[in-house]
């Protein structure tokens, strides 16, 4: 790290974060139930160990409102002492999880579980903080400050709910002053007025208290006497919890800059470091604080120097003012805790969650963290989760409609023993005697959902009925009736959609009759693919705004479409045997064509895509038979005459037909150039002409690479220049 890059940039961020981490140390100290200078202790530890070992550069560590609940209830079961110690093995546990290297398995809890479990700290901390504005005393639970709430409002108010509420009124329209004014950090703003208030008109109001000697710090960590379980279960709960908030601030902060990265083992090893300092010091446990770390980031902090000046200056602070410090009133700080709890609960979070069908869990999480305590809110939250993702993933779409005299059911997902009953329903309520076709849209399907399907087309089909199944993907059901059944979806044979596989994939096994399999295609692309295509279509159904002209050969191999990851509307089509351009215009449908798509549709590219295993090109290799056929291949005699070698990534092919394949390509664009509208287009800069080969048994499109004089695979040949050169 440079010296003048401290300087310039972190140094003046440090004293930004400094002067907003003061008094939200004290009001987390206060919300919390521990002594006062605890939030001090872990303000400076935080800053300086975890910000000089942990693995986010910029992520600023101290006492968090995420713990202020769990805290507050571990304190009054275990006392003060024993609390350090617990704060002690929690950073230690958290260390162990660094090296373990398993940081981002945090990661993997679901977001709406964090943001409810912040909601409901949120919430609890305002219900608590509450009654401290008003004059009263914050109860033990969020259920009793519920309770205690309504007396407290009708109660007298005095100088507490004052200081209280002009604390919450700054904090309030600071965000909206000018930006000059703003250079001051709201928190301290706010907690510095509220003070000078209570001084300046005399209220005589509970204040902060700090030990008289600060610098004669005693190790505190105390062992209990018993209730190990308890004990263990708190270390467990905390080091979990400071461990989350932690990765999830310093995966945020890494949004908020362009510098490294955050290395999240490290920073755990970090934050274990410090809440074992913290907790041996008599400090409250440690975690990554997004709203120190964003204003360390929006400040202009640089490295981790920042994070290290903010917890000395904290240090110097507390030693040389603690004075001022014990002139604060708790009414303020409570005042603050208020806002930092209100703003916790974000909307935009819920709005999210929300979108995303996990409001029921971030609800549940948020009301058992109210209503019972931290641990079980987010147990319940994961539970729930779990229950929903179980539910996702074994969801299967059944539903059952009738054509005419027939019948018809749909089955879509994953079937499973889960499903066996509504599918059993749904199949009783089919009349017997009837067809019925069976289409299985399902990407898994278990032993009981086998049997249950197989035993009712066996009675269906006793009673008179006909069954066709219909299996659209891997045939799960025809693999179980051969008696070798498919038993995970890894053995699964990968199946192309039914609008790319060729009919003998799906349908020629059942029926023989050429005309049948039309029929059937048709009705697939009905059901299937028209509700997907139908909006696109309508967008076409005035008009047709190609882009590329595209020759090919009317071999049953080549579709463009697919080769070309293109759809309706994109490729205005010519087919013909041996994707041949007649030269000098001597096929009027071939000189129609092209007039038309290049003057009245003005394509921006033509291409002509040869292949591989042409029968076109093997008959003009070995000379075609009198008739049709040799009449049409006079066109491509000039490819046969072609001097030079055309290479296919820089080889010539094996065979004969394929080397004329691609010399054709090149010949066919050679003659497209001697119709006037392609050669004005093209002159004019208006139009590209494209050569492509298409290899059939490799699946590989390959495009003509003008600089290398070479047909290159279409991925590798991105950056290179397309074409035919004149030359």
């Amino acid at each position: 790290m440079r010296p003048l890059a401290v300087l310039r940039h972190d140094l003046p961020a440090s004293l930004v974060v400094f002067l907003v981490a003061v008094p939200l140390s004290l009001g987390i100290a206060l919300a919390s139930g521990a002594p006062v200078a605890a939030g001090l202790v872990a303000a400076v530890v935080g800053g300086i160990v975890a910000g000089a070992l942990g693995g986010s550069a910029l992520q600023v560590s101290g006492p968090a409102a995420g713990l202020t609940v769990v805290m507050y209830e571990t304190i009054q079961t275990f006392g003060w002492a024993v609390t350090c110690a617990i704060t002690v093995l929690a950073g230690a546990c958290q260390i162990l999880l660094g090296l373990s290297r398993i940081a981002r398995a945090a990661l993997a809890i679901s977001p709406a579980i964090v943001h409810g479990m912040l909601a409901g700290i949120g919430v609890t901390i305002v219900l608590g903080q509450l009654h401290v504005i008003l004059g009263g005393k914050a109860q033990s639970s969020a259920v009793e400050n519920i309770a205690e709430l309504p007396a407290q409002i009708v109660a007298h108010h005095d100088a507490a709910t004052i200081v209280g509420l002009t604390t919450i009124a700054i904090l309030l329209i600071w965000p909206k002053l000018p930006e000059a004014v703003r250079k001051v950090p709201g928190p301290l703003a706010a907690i510095a007025v509220a003070t000078a208030v209570s001084i300046v008109f005399g209220m005589t109001l509970p204040r902060v208290e700090l030990p008289g000697d600060l610098l004669n710090i005693h190790l505190v960590p105390q062992l209990p006497d018993g209730g190990w379980g308890g004990f263990a279960l708190a270390v467990v709960t905390i080091a979990l919890i400071a461990s989350v908030e932690s990765l999830l601030s310093a995966v945020a902060v890494d949004r908020m800059h362009t510098g490294p990265r955050a290395n999240l083992d490290r920073e755990l090893v970090g934050q274990g470091a410090a809440n074992m300092i913290s907790g041996a010091f008599g400090g409250l446990p440690v975690t990554g604080v997004i709203v120190r770390s964003s204003t360390n980031v929006t400040a202009g902090a640089k490295s981790r120097a920042s994070a290290v000046l903010h917890g000395v200056w904290v240090l110097l602070f507390v030693v040389l003012l603690a004075g001022l410090i014990q002139s604060i009133p708790l009414a303020a700080l409570a005042g603050l805790l208020v806002h930092v709890g209100a703003k916790l609960v974000n909307p935009g979070h819920m709005k999210t969650v929300l979108a995303h069908g996990d409001l029921p869990v971030y609800l549940l999480t948020l009301g058992g963290v109210v209503v019972f305590d931290l641990l079980t809110g987010v147990l319940a939250g994961i539970g729930l989760a779990v229950v929903l993702m179980l539910r996702r993933t074994v969801w299967s779409g059944i539903h059952v409609e009738r054509e005419g005299d027939d019948w018809r059911v749909v089955v879509e997902g994953v079937l499973t023993f889960l499903s066996v009953p509504r599918l059993s329903k749904v199949l009783a309520g089919i009349p017997g005697g009837v067809t019925v076709r069976l289409e299985l849209v399902v990407d898994y399907l278990d032993h009981a959902s086998f049997e249950s399907l197989h035993t009712w087309q066996q009675a269906h089909e006793r009673a008179g009925g006909t069954v066709e199944v219909d299996e659209v993907g891997h045939p799960w059901f025809g693999e179980g009736k051969a008696g070798r059944p498919t038993r995970s979806r890894i053995a699964a044979s990968r199946a192309v959609p039914r609008w790319l596989a060729p009919w003998s994939e799906w349908q020629a096994a059942e029926v023989d009759i050429p005309a049948q399999q039309t029929r059937r295609g048709a009705t697939e692309f009905h059901r299937r693919a028209a509700p997907l295509l139908r909006d696109t279509l309508s967008g076409l159904a005035d008009g047709q705004r190609p882009r590329t002209l595209f020759i090919t050969c009317g071999d049953s191999r080549i579709v463009p479409n697919l080769i070309t990851t293109s759809g309706p509307g994109d490729l205005f089509t010519i087919r013909n045997i041996g994707n041949l351009v007649p030269p000098g215009q001597a096929d009027p449908s071939m000189n129609a064509s092209i007039e038309y798509a290049v003057g009245v549709l003005g394509v921006e590219e033509i291409v002509v895509c040869g292949h591989s295993s042409c029968g076109a090109m093997a008959a003009l290799a070995d000379g075609p038979p009198p008739g049709p056929l040799a009449a049409w291949l006079r066109h491509a005699e000039p490819s046969a005459h072609r001097l030079g070698s055309a290479t296919l990534e820089g080889a010539v092919p094996d065979r004969e037909g394929d080397r004329l394949a691609l010399h054709n390509v090149l010949q066919q664009l050679d003659h497209l150039r001697e119709y006037p509208a392609v050669a004005a287009a093209e002159s004019a800069g208006n139009l590209q002409l494209t050569g492509m080969y298409f290899h059939v048994g490799d699946a590989q499109v390959h495009l003509f690479d003008a600089s290398e004089r070479t047909f290159r695979p279409a991925g590798a040949s991105a950056g290179a220049s397309m074409g035919v050169s004149r030359a």
